[in-house]
This record gives C-alpha cells, sequence and structure tokens, in this order.
C-alpha cells in the first residue's frame, strides 16, 4: 500500500527560500513577462502607478493573511483561514474557486512558457514562423503540454524537488532581471543625467486604475505561500516574512521595469507589441542578445509560476478534501514520498487538457476574479476573528495597523473587482454559483467554523 487516508500529514520539506521564491516567481512570471505592454499601451508610463497600486492593495492583505497563517499554518490558505472564520459555505467558495483559479493560472503560465521556447527557438533560427504555428499541434502548445507533464510528475515524487527547482530558477530568473534593467534604467536616463523622460501620463491619469485592475493577476503568488503552509518548516517564522517580502521584492520589480517601458516606447507602440514588449525593450537596449536573455528569463517566470501554482493547486484540493468537501482521495499521502499524489494527478491533468485547448487568457481574468474574492474575505476573517478572539487562535505574528488595514484591504480588494473585464466577472460569479451548488449537493450540514 502506498497512501495513507486523510489523517496522514504532509512533510515539512520547504524552507525560507523555499517559500520566498515560490511567491517571487509565481509574482513575477505572470507581471513581468506578460503585462507591460498591455498596460503601458493602456496608461504609459503612468502603468507605473497602476503596479504601485496593486502592491499596495497586495501588501494590504499581506499583512492580515500572515497573522491567519501563523495562527492556522496549514494547506489550503484562504480557504482554511476562511472556513474557520466565517464558515463552511464561505470556505467551499473560496476553496474551490481556489483550486480552480490556480490551475486556469497554471495552465496560462505554461502556454506563456510553450511560446517563449518557440520565441527562442525563432529568434535563434533554429525554427521557422511556418513552423511554430502550423502543424497538427503549434510548437508553443507541444511544450507547455509536456511542461506541464513534467511539472506534476516531479511534484509527486516529493516537494523538496519542487523547491529545489524554484529556488533554482528563481535565483537565476532574479539575476538576470536585475541586470538587464540596471543596464537599461543607466542608459535611460543618460550617464549624464540628460536623457529627456516625456510625458508621464500621456493618456491620462483616468487609465491607472483600471490599469491597476488588469494587472493585478501579477501579484496573486504571496497567497500561494500560505496555500502550502503545511508543507513550510517553522511556519511561525517562514510565512510572514516570505509573504511580506515577496510582495516588497516583486513590487520595486514591477516599478522599475513600467517606468523602463513606458519611457522606451510610446503606448501605441506598447500596445502593437502587447505580451512581447518586454522583449522588445531588452532589444532596443540591448540589440538580438538582450532579446534572447529575456525571452529565456520569461522562459524561466512561466515555468516558476506553473510549478507553484501545480503546487498550490493541490495543496487547496487536498484541504477541501481533508474536510470531508470533494472527495476522500484527494486528501491520501503517499507514504513513500509524502506528497497528496491524487490531488496533485488531478490539478497537473486538468491544467495539461487547458494546455491543449490553448485557450487560457480569459482563464487568467478570472483566476484574478476568485482571487480578490478571497483576498477580501481573508481580511473580513480577520475582523471576525478578533473580535470573537476563540482560545485555539494565538497567532505568533499580529497584523500592525490593525483595524484600518484589514478594513482598508477588504474595501480595496472588492472595490478592484468592479474595474475587471466583464466577461471575467460573469466567468467568476458562475464559477461561485457551481462552488454553492456543490456544497447544497455533497457537503451540507458540514460545520468547520472554528474547528482547528
Amino acid at each position: 500500500m502506498t497512501s495513507t487516508t486523510a489523517s496522514g500529514e504532509l512533510d515539512r520539506t520547504i524552507g525560507f527560500t523555499g517559500a520566498l521564491t515560490i511567491g517571487t516567481g509565481t509574482m513575477i512570471g505572470a507581471g513581468i513577462f506578460v503585462f507591460p505592454g498591455l498596460a503601458g499601451g493602456r496608461a504609459g508610463p503612468a502603468a507605473t502607478l497602476s503596479f504601485l497600486i496593486g502592491a499596495l492593495i497586495a501588501l494590504l492583505v499581506a499583512l492580515p493573511a500572515s497573522e491567519l497563517a501563523t495562527a492556522m499554518p496549514k494547506s489550503g490558505g484562504g480557504y482554511y483561514f476562511i472556513s474557520r472564520g466565517l464558515g463552511t459555505l464561505p470556505g467551499a467558495i473560496v476553496g474551490i474557486g481556489l483550486t480552480f483559479g490556480l490551475i486556469f493560472a497554471s495552465a496560462f503560465y505554461l502556454v506563456g512558457f510553450g511560446q517563449y521556447v518557440a520565441g527562442i527557438l525563432l529568434e535563434a533560427g533554429i525554427v521557422d514562423r511556418v513552423t511554430v504555428t502550423v502543424g497538427p499541434v503549434p510548437l508553443g502548445i507541444g511544450v507547455g503540454v509536456v511542461g506541464g507533464v513534467g511539472l506534476t510528475a516531479m511534484s509527486v515524487l516529493g516537494t523538496e524537488n519542487a523547491e529545489t527547482l524554484q529556488n533554482l530558477v528563481v535565483g537565476l530568473l532574479l539575476a538576470i532581471l536585475v541586470g538587464v534593467l540596471s543596464i537599461s534604467l543607466i542608459d535611460l536616463l543618460g550617464v549624464g543625467g540628460q536623457a529627456d523622460l516625456g510625458q508621464f501620463a500621456p493618456r491620462g491619469y483616468q487609465t491607472v486604475l483600471p490599469t491597476a485592475a488588469l494587472v493585478f493577476t501579477s501579484y496573486l503568488g504571496f497567497a500561494q505561500i500560505a496555500t502550502i503552509g503545511e508543507d513550510i518548516v517553522a511556519p511561525d517564522r517562514t510565512l510572514p516574512r516570505a509573504m511580506i517580502g515577496s510582495v516588497f521584492i516583486v513590487g520595486i520589480l514591477y516599478v522599475v521595469t513600467l517606468f523602463v517601458t513606458g519611457h522606451t516606447f510610446a503606448p501605441e507602440t506598447l500596445r502593437r507589441f502587447g505580451e512581447t514588449a518586454t522583449v522588445e525593450v531588452a532589444r532596443a537596449y540591448l540589440g538580438l542578445p538582450g532579446a534572447i536573455i529575456i525571452l529565456f528569463a520569461g522562459l524561466l517566470a512561466t515555468i516558476s509560476s506553473a510549478n507553484a501554482s501545480i503546487l498550490s493547486a493541490s495543496r487547496a484540493m487536498y484541504a477541501i478534501s481533508a474536510d470531508q468537501l470533494a472527495p476522500e482521495a484527494a486528501a491520501t499521502v503517499n507514504r513513500r514520498y509524502g506528497t497528496p499524489h491524487f490531488a496533485l494527478s488531478f490539478a497537473g491533468g486538468l491544467t495539461v487538457l487547458l494546455v491543449a485547448s490553448g485557450r487560457t487568457a480569459v482563464l487568467a481574468e478570472v483566476a484574478s476574479f476568485l482571487h480578490l474574492v478571497m483576498y477580501g474575505l481573508l481580511c473580513v476573517t480577520l475582523l471576525v476573528l478578533r473580535r470573537r478572539n476563540p482560545p485555539w487562535y494565538d497567532p505568533a505574528f499580529r497584523c500592525p495597523g490593525y483595524p484600518a488595514v484589514p478594513v482598508v484591504g477588504a474595501l480595496a480588494s472588492f472595490a478592484l473587482l468592479a474595474f475587471m473585464q466583464p466577461l471575467s466577472q460573469l466567468l467568476g460569479v458562475f464559477l461561485s454559483i457551481g462552488a454553492v451548488a456543490w456544497y447544497g449537493f455533497y457537503a451540507r450540514g458540514t460545520n468547520l467554523r472554528g474547528k482547528r
């Protein structure tokens, strides 16, 4: 027999560096290599403010989430906190939404991974554009499918494998980004300080908030650290340091990237470049070698994001199964490897199917919608638990600025939903209704509020 029942516990193998790189790697993949062209095309250099607003909202949520995480360092993160603080139905909505939202995001990242591999081969002259796009399976989609299968298999064989990959990939990625951005920023500002940076908001400041809603997907990664809380060593210290630290690191990188991008090309040009804008910025300052380096960095970023998201999706599914809100099989733990192999197989398998469909852009925005709902409810949960003060609630980290920080964090998260695309809002609401229906069919009568 290779597995235990739902009472089995996961091995705590992820240290501070692994937790930090899971959050940082996920957020870099979503932001720096996807959104600069889209955001700069909307707001020009003022998109820097959009990313700054996103970072502030993320920090307003990361502080309350850190307190909850040290009180309840369990798999499922936001699902676990909300189900214990607000009750089973809100927890079920968040848990199911979190699981599928992370799977959607994983598929989006893997499609991007395949596109970056194809881009490198194109730039190097190894293949031509016809080879990339023509055939029963486009090259990028095929590479994404293979990547999804490989990441899932690696995670099943041990969480420490996923952590090792994440540490190596994110370390190399950060080194590349800091180097390229430093050279670009020095060139942009001019050695003698004579650069003309032009107009900061050529399309007006009214574009800043809608752009912030567009790019908020970039800040989903810090919550994934809490989702794997049961895998983390010394969670009392590791969780708050990793969650808050990842927001600071990535926020600084985003602001610098958007400053360089917005002042290098006009908004119309950035809109035309779209998702390849970061590559074109590197090409402008470093030529063809710069373009290839950034394509390679994009490859690293998307694979690290997919790796962290598949791992986190499996832990969210493991948590709702352990609470009997999903079939028991998803909470079984492999005795040999200490991993929830069924939950990982489901998350990875569905991710691969979505990658094969090639239609993942909308799903990424739906993931953002579902995370914003969870972020708002996380802040509400902290307010409820502080007021009730149950005897088991003993966090090692206390949210500074209470109650203002969670109140503003909740209001900001819910308000940002209004600026999202209508289709993403509709699909997010549809999935939430589906979660309510599943609760009524499968888990009605289960009471998790106050349970540890």
